[in-house]
């Protein structure tokens, strides 16, 4: 749970997202902004926390894919605990029946205030869903919105983590295809494009958006292009590494 709270009028927020770049970077921008945050990895902890009144949410916000518990079956038992606005998150279009389930929708990456517009007035407009590859390495407003509402340490803090946690999907992604693991691919990719589109990591969550569109029946040629795109994946890492040292150098 992250405790820092400014403004006792705004609400409470549980945020449930599996994806830790996700989850972290989310509740940074929330607590900085005034709000009492708690946090769970899965649908499964999020109920528990409910039922064990761990937290009295005013709104929760919940990524719409996650492994376990999730979908329109874990917001009924949200629902069932709690009297919260519950909003889904995710870094592509979720299935209908979630949509009509929750009270709002926010399409990662978004920013701080498209962020409070959903949660004060419910829908806020849609970031776009695609991203060039010639984009820069890192969009530096978006670096430049965690320095007005962060300090400098809780920066690094957060871009370490992406790219520790990049590095671990890098050798997860290298297994699923060696393995021909479609599914494992895409799931990686959602990953990737959610996750770092957060922070602002331009051209690696392109790259994600590209292994999450791989078919779930990907033929050879397929799965040799997502080989490929590890490839590049890496390269934009690698890239990603060398302008942090030079935007925040320790």
């Amino acid at each position: 749970m992250f405790p820092f709270s400014s403004d006792s009028d705004l609400p409470e927020i549980l945020l449930v997202d599996d994806d830790l770049v996700s989850r972290e970077v989310t509740a940074t921008v929330l607590t900085m902004t005034g709000y009492a945050v708690h946090t769970a990895d899965n649908g499964e902890e999020a109920a528990r926390m409910l039922v064990d009144a761990r937290c009295s949410p005013g709104v929760i916000l919940m990524d719409a894919q996650m492994p376990g518990l999730s979908g329109a079956e874990l917001i009924a038992q949200l629902r069932a605990n709690s009297k919260a606005s519950i909003f889904t998150i995710s870094a592509s279009e979720p299935p209908q029946e979630i949509v009509e389930a929750a009270d709002g929708f926010l399409l990662k990456p978004f920013g701080a205030e498209a962020l409070r517009k959903l949660i004060e007035g419910g829908q806020p407009p849609q970031a776009p869903a695609g991203l060039d590859p010639h984009d820069p390495v890192l969009n530096l407003e978006i670096l430049a919105q965690f320095r007005k509402i962060m300090p400098e340490p809780a920066v690094r803090q957060i871009y370490a983590a992406v790219v520790t946690d990049l590095g671990k999907r890098i050798d997860a992604l290298s297994s699923a295809i060696e393995r021909r693991d479609a599914a494992e691919i895409r799931r990686i990719g959602h990953a990737i494009k959610g996750g770092c589109g957060m922070a602002g990591a331009v051209q690696v969550a392109h790259v994600g958006a590209l292994l999450e569109a791989v078919p779930l029946d990907a033929k050879d040629n397929q799965l040799d292009n997502s080989a490929a795109l590890l490839g590049d994946l890496r390269t934009a890492a690698q890239g990603l590494e060398r302008m942090l040292d030079a935007e925040l150098p320790a």
